[in-house]
């Protein structure tokens, strides 16, 4: 296992264990987007976001990324549930053991069929400043479902924190609903690290 401390140490880490668990290329568009769109390379996040040193090094620096933004103060983390649900629980493990409060809160696909049939689940209100969280972005259009699910449901969304952004154009659509997004990984970065372990 790699304990990692310095940020940027950790950066490196995660984009290696994303390479290893995550990222799948080929030289034909054979993996369908939720967009409907086919891509020659795909981010399968949850083999990393669902592992225990995945979980360590995400909690850790999105912890970082939040506490640079002065502004955001909020009560929970949370997004549309599969993708963002491991991402939000690690944010709120990393604030607790920081000694920090942090709920974090699922937005369902559907609302429950029963019982308090809610789109949004967790320990948050109408009234509570949220930041809404994703594990890929392309073309913004499940983030933007979760962003407009919980100011429905009465929150106040702050910002989008995204895991890896594939820079196809889904950050500035976000942004055009007057909605911050901050990233923590690009398609760039990830690319630069895969093409010199490839030629290596």
């Amino acid at each position: 296992m790699h304990r990692c401390r310095s940020v940027n140490t950790m950066r490196m880490r995660l984009i290696q264990l994303i390479i290893e668990r995550t990222f799948r290329f080929t030289d034909a568009p054979t993996f369908k987007l939720a967009s409907g769109k086919k891509s020659s390379y795909y981010f399968n996040c949850k083999p990393t976001t669902l592992n225990s040193e995945g979980m360590y090094l995400i909690g850790n620096l999105l912890y970082d990324l939040m506490k640079r933004q002065k502004s955001w103060k909020a009560k929970a983390v949370g997004g549309l549930t599969l993708g963002a649900d491991p991402i939000s629980n690690a944010i709120a493990y990393t604030f607790h053991i920081k000694g920090e409060q942090m709920e974090s809160f699922v937005v369902r696909k559907e609302p429950k069929k029963h019982g308090t049939m809610l789109w949004v689940e967790g320990n948050v209100g109408r009234g509570d400043n949220v930041i809404i969280i994703e594990d890929v972005i392309t073309t913004g259009g499940s983030t933007i479902k979760a962003i407009d699910r919980a100011k429905k449901s009465g929150l106040n969304v702050l910002g989008v924190i995204v895991l890896i952004d594939r820079q196809e154009g889904g950050k500035a659509k976000i942004e055009a609903k007057g909605v911050k997004v901050e990233t923590l990984l690009t398609r760039e970065e990830i690319f630069e690290v895969y093409s010199k372990k490839r030629l290596s």
